[in-house]
């Protein structure tokens, strides 16, 4: 029961594409990201995925659309829904996800799919 400062953890750390996990609240994990580029498309089978951006500008492109979001915007995406997420300058986001979700979903990537429980 220890207070998390958010701005410490971001600066903790500074590689793209790789979750930090922070605090875990009834089966969910609460993670820290930074990204830049583009995420390969993806989807997860039995799992939904909350992003909120606390820096930058972030997008999650669907097939048929593409949702920009800026610093407080947040979206839910339900599972089995195909998506990737992008930031064009890097930005840092919060991801709230069921504990044993990997980051590519159905998709490996040596380049890409990060360690799970990763904490910092």
């Amino acid at each position: 029961m220890e207070k998390i400062t958010l701005i410490e953890k971001f600066a903790s750390f500074s590689e793209h594409w790789r979750p930090k996990l922070v605090a875990a609240v009834n089966g969910q994990e609460i993670k820290l990201v930074k990204v830049q580029g583009v995420f390969p498309w993806h989807h997860h089978d039995d799992s939904e995925e909350m992003f909120l951006v606390w820096r930058g500008r972030f997008r999650v492109e669907f097939r048929d659309r593409i949702v920009d979001m800026e610093p407080g915007d947040m979206i839910v995406v339900p599972k089995g829904v195909e998506h990737r997420t992008a930031a064009d300058k890097e930005a840092e986001v919060i991801i709230f996800e069921r504990a044993e979700v990997v980051n590519t979903g159905n998709v490996r990537s040596d380049v890409y799919t990060a360690p799970t429980g990763v904490r910092i």
